[in-house]
């Protein structure tokens, strides 16, 4: 959003010109940083619709993370000034919503507030965990050794993220279009074959009157279903931002077969990658724990590694108070046993990750190996059912002309 201004600086001098910020308190407080005192400030008019930005989004995606963060630690171990690195970065970046908190992030910095409490007024962009990680680097005094943590962690993240996600599209796609053309066929085709045989008065098979049933319902009824599904919708939604329904379905979405045995190697990857990265920075081990429970994703392990948290302030090893959780597999428990007795904690959790990660990666394939007979025998019954039910009453009306 642009803004025009109307101020004066330290010689009392007026100082006039246009801003462009997020918000006018941004704009009053990033002119404010500059030492100025505003007099007023106000919006530019909107400007039509074919001449707006259409790429101003506020929303930041993980590849532009991922990217932005390889890109920091370039630049940090090139020895640019952190204040530059932001600089430059908020000058390059096509994404203006990004564009503008790394120049927020700039000015802070220009202001003398650390990077990661800059960083850490953008939630929306930098996690908890990232600015965690960047409080360590700046306490530790390894910084660019930091932002080479972080980079190469969300390469790993990001990586199987998108294969996971990616593997979903194709089955998505084919399922809509499948619902998408038995809707029509039933509301289109159908209808028409149903009065030629009605008129006949030949016998109709009893598959042949599900069909016929399904089509009525769905011509008299599919305004109240389709609303029907979207209440559903909606209620599920509203449903899983409370905290007993995540928990709910969370609980649910493990115990599906394939499916949960999926998303719970998924998670003990992302647990084991955040411990290693995070103690490879420096983070104590109570805040490394913390830090993973806000972000891996799942209220079940949430829940778990808070408990895990609290018993290890109480005095307990890792291994010990993650033991006493059934959703942790006994080889994982026993290889953070080992680490903590030998010293090698933080290699034993890298392995682990990577462990978990190949498996990540193989189940995946293994689910889409078993989706995509699965759907050609389900399209193939599908499609099957409902020519059968439109042909053979036909070709016995037709006999019985003849």
């Amino acid at each position: 959003m642009l803004f025009t201004y109307h101020a004066l600086d330290k010689d009392n001098h007026t100082r006039e010109g246009t801003i462009e910020a997020l918000s006018m308190d941004i704009a009053v407080s990033t002119l404010q940083r500059r030492d100025l005192i505003v007099s007023s400030i106000e919006p530019v008019a909107n400007k039509s619709l074919l001449s707006m930005d259409i790429g101003y989004f506020k929303h930041v995606s993980n590849k532009e993370i991922v990217i932005l963060s390889r890109q920091i630690a370039t630049l940090f171990q090139a020895q640019v000034s952190a204040l530059r690195v932001f600089r430059l970065l908020a000058a390059e970046v096509d994404n203006k919503y990004l564009a503008g908190i790394l120049t927020e992030v700039a000015d802070d910095i220009q202001g003398g507030a650390p990077i990661s409490k800059a960083m850490a007024r953008h939630p929306k962009a930098f996690n908890p965990f990232y600015t965690n990680m960047v409080r360590s680097g700046e306490e530790s005094g390894k910084l660019s050794e930091t932002f080479g943590y972080l980079a190469d962690y969300l390469d790993r993240t990001y990586a199987v993220m998108s294969k996971a996600s990616n593997a979903f599209i194709y089955p998505v796609f084919v399922v809509f279009v499948f619902f998408a053309v038995m809707i029509l066929m039933l509301t289109l085709v159908i209808p028409n074959v149903t009065s030629i045989l009605t008129s006949s008065g030949t016998p109709i098979p009893f598959y042949t009157q599900v069909v016929i049933g399904l089509s009525n319902l769905l011509i008299h009824y599919g305004v109240y279903l389709a609303f029907a599904v979207v209440v559903a919708g909606i209620v599920s939604w509203r449903m899983v931002q409370t905290p007993q329904g995540t928990l709910f379905f969370d609980s649910i979405k493990l115990d599906i077969p394939l499916v949960g045995d999926l998303y719970l190697k998924l998670y003990l990857s992302r647990i084991a990658d955040n411990f290693s990265t995070m103690l490879a920075s420096g983070v104590a081990v109570v805040e490394m724990i913390d830090i993973t429970s806000t972000i891996v994703g799942s209220r079940t392990f949430e829940e778990i590694l808070k408990q895990t948290s609290e018993a290890v302030k109480a005095g307990s090893s890792i291994s010990d108070a993650l033991g006493k959780h059934s959703d942790i597999p006994g080889i994982m428990i026993a290889m953070i046993r080992v680490g903590e007795e030998t010293g090698e904690l933080g290699n034993i959790l890298q392995t682990l990750a990577n462990f978990y990660r190949r498996e990540v990666e193989t189940s995946i394939d293994t689910l889409v190996d078993l989706i995509e007979p699965a759907m050609i025998v389900f399209l193939g019954l599908g499609v099957g059912t409902l020519l059968a039910s439109v042909l053979v009453p036909i070709y016995s009306l037709a006999g019985a002309i003849n």
